[in-house]
């Protein structure tokens, strides 16, 4: 496949494509229409063509797509035909939680660590994943070929710990912390920043406007 630019929102419609396949997978389709996907995702079918033709479209005029095919393709798209060594940085709540998350696993995304400074847990295990400490970081990183770090740290801490983790070779972090660090880091580290405060600001957003319009009804 030729290199091409391919814009923001379609990339972030791949994930989506890639999980309704795996549930039509689950549940036993083999074969679907564009307009049959349209309906699931609630994405036009003019939509979904346009997004695929960036890869080669993968359909066929008359049949539609192959269910398994379109998956594993996007699969490679994404990058999920291969295990990706992840390590988490903060061993509090939400770290632990990350580490519980078993469906990353069957991603490719494999957490090889946690780390944290609070000797108290030292050498614990999440999940039979084990604590260590942020000292140790530099020699588990080029000893593990560790590609991704999510951040789970408080904002104070995550702008030094990131430059720490680049300086060492991460190349991809998962940032948690309530700062965008790709506004602080070379142009040659991905960063995805997740603001959970924001997403719930968008329900409240929605939640309020229906209710608004409910009442002008």
């Amino acid at each position: 496949m030729d290199e091409k630019w391919i814009s923001k929102a379609v990339i972030k419609r791949l994930p989506r494509y890639y999980r309704y396949l795996g549930e039509l997978l689950e549940d036993g389709v083999e074969r679907i229409s564009s307009g049959e996907l349209s309906d699931r995702m609630k994405v036009t079918a003019s939509q979904i063509r346009q997004d695929l033709n960036n890869f080669g479209g993968f359909g066929q005029q008359g049949y539609g797509y192959n269910v398994r095919h379109l998956y594993d393709e996007i699969g490679k798209i994404l990058g999920l035909d291969r295990i990706h060594n992840m390590i988490i940085i903060g061993a509090g709540n939400l770290g632990q939680a990350l580490a519980n998350y078993t469906s990353f696993e069957r991603s490719g995304f494999k957490t090889v660590a946690l780390f944290d400074i609070d000797p108290a847990i030292k050498g614990k295990s999440i999940r039979g994943i084990e604590i260590h400490m942020t000292d140790e970081l530099p020699e588990f990183i080029k000893a593990n070929n560790v590609e991704i770090a999510a951040l789970t740290l408080p904002k104070a801490e995550a702008v030094a710990m990131a430059d720490v983790l680049v300086h060492n070779g991460v190349k991809a972090i998962w940032n948690f912390a309530h700062t965008d660090l790709n506004l602080k880091l070379p142009q040659d580290v991905v960063v995805e920043n997740v603001h959970l405060a924001e997403s719930l600001m968008r329900l409240s957003y929605n939640l309020t406007t229906r209710e608004s319009d409910r009442k002008n009804k």
